[in-house]
């Protein structure tokens, strides 16, 4: 689900230059690639799992099912109860995190190097022996579908669901990977293990390790750690075509407030205009209070606290996304006021000073916090993901310093497209009706 989430894809994009993060390529005995940046001043590391397909895996009849099984994994495995899987991580000084997003399975590791064995062995088991024990799945159901419950009166998660539902359809995407009551209620423990069988496999992933390693330590550990894991998974779902008419979709909510998700589509991470892409919108909504969006719908009419927009790129579709709130009796001109503004910048483009302006930032000012051990294993595995190659950090912001005036507004005119700027509003808007269903 997109939310209000920037991707991953636009994180990459404020990378600082960092020549003396050195990213090496290794392949495994088995097979196996990953990345690594040795760094032996302390004795830990940091390691970073990605399996491609996420909740998007789900089959339409068990929508939920990814994410239950990965709340699961740290739920007990191989002998040790979940209590017991707990107490002996913590025994470790061991970090474990599995979390799961539409487009990928995460797992995250960090350890010392004096327990890194016994360590990765508990890490091993709970990727190829969860216990998956009924009373724990009873448990982390519970939990889902508390939230669940929860976010049924929350004005942000129904904007959400509500957008995802209109832009995706019946794609994986356009509904929760939380599932809902029902599909989450009637989940069976064999439905766990096929989804377990199907998303956590060889074929789909994609590896980083940052710190107290060498390259053959990690060759082997990998090995080890994952050379158990099914060689290949349940297909991943298809492209979509996303469905953005133009126009309103209304949610009735009695809130004082309306929450607006507004979109057209995007570009992918690989177009050649990407970065002239991504430094436009850094104009128009992703850059603040700096942005167009936040002068005129805030600074100027007092319209909203904040106002964003940006780049989502998900495996299977690409956006142009944003977000706003506003009173009820003013987002209609809120509204009306964002689409101006994107079609002023799409038929007058930017100025040279805000293309340096934008630039100067991204390249210097804003740079994405690039420190320690577990963002960069983080950046290195999301990197792979992307298909970018190991120099990008180093060249990276030439990349952005090469986008030229002619870039931007020539991107302005061929990719903004008001008429398609599809907006759903949550709460009960003054002078706005759904032109959309």
């Amino acid at each position: 689900m997109i939310r209000f989430v920037l991707s991953f894809v636009i994180l990459l994009a404020a990378l600082p230059a960092r020549a003396e993060v050195d990213v090496k390529e290794i392949t495994s005995p088995g097979g196996l690639d990953a990345w690594l940046v040795e760094d032996h001043s302390i004795p830990f590391v940091a390691l970073e799992l990605r399996f491609r397909g996420g909740g998007s895996l789900d089959p339409q009849d068990k929508r939920g099912v990814t994410n239950l099984m990965v709340g699961l994994l740290e739920e007990g495995a191989g002998d040790l109860d979940a209590q017991g899987f707990a107490r002996a991580a913590e025994s470790l000084a061991a970090d474990f995190r599995y979390s799961v997003n539409d487009d990928q399975i995460s797992v995250s590791a960090r350890f010392l190097t004096e327990n890194r064995d016994q360590a990765l062995d508990l890490l091993r088991t709970s990727l190829v022996q969860p216990r998956f024990d009924q009373d724990a799945i009873e448990r982390v159901r519970g939990q889902v579908a508390s939230g669940i419950a929860s976010s049924q009166t929350d004005p942000r998660d129904i904007v959400g669901k509500a957008f995802d539902s209109l832009v995706f359809g019946e794609h994986p995407y356009g509904s929760s990977l939380e599932g809902t009551l029902e599909s989450v209620g009637t989940l069976t423990r064999e439905d766990i293990l096929a989804s377990h069988a199907g998303a956590l496999t060889r074929d789909r992933l994609y590896i980083s390790a940052v710190g107290d390693i060498t390259e053959g330590e990690l060759a082997s550990l990998i090995d080890d750690l994952l050379g158990a894991l099914p060689e290949t998974g349940a297909p991943l779902p298809n492209p979509v075509d996303p469905n953005l008419p133009g126009g309103v979709q209304v949610i009735d909510f009695a809130t004082p407030q309306s929450i607006a998700a507004f979109a057209q589509k995007g570009i992918d991470r690989d177009h050649p205009d990407f970065f002239a892409a991504y430094i436009l919108n850094h104009i128009l909504g992703g850059g603040g209070f700096e942005s167009r969006l936040m002068t005129e719908v805030r600074e100027k009419r007092g319209l909203t606290y904040g106002v964003y927009s940006y780049l989502a790129d998900k495996d299977a579709a690409q956006l142009w996304m944003g977000s706003v709130a506003s009173a009820n009796d003013r987002v209609a001109e809120a509204i009306s006021v964002i689409r101006a503004e994107w079609e002023r910048i799409r038929t007058e483009g930017v100025t040279p000073e805000e293309l340096e302006n934008a630039k100067t930032y991204l390249t210097g000012a804003y740079p994405l916090q690039f420190e320690g051990n577990g963002p960069i294993a983080d950046i290195a595995v999301g990197m792979q993901m992307e298909g970018l190659p190991t120099d990008y950090i180093t060249t990276r912001n030439d990349k952005v310093n090469a986008v030229t005036l002619e870039d931007v507004n020539r991107v302005a005119r061929d990719l903004l497209t008001p008429e398609s700027l599809t907006f759903v509003v949550v709460g009960q808007p003054v002078g706005l009706e759904s032109t959309v269903n």
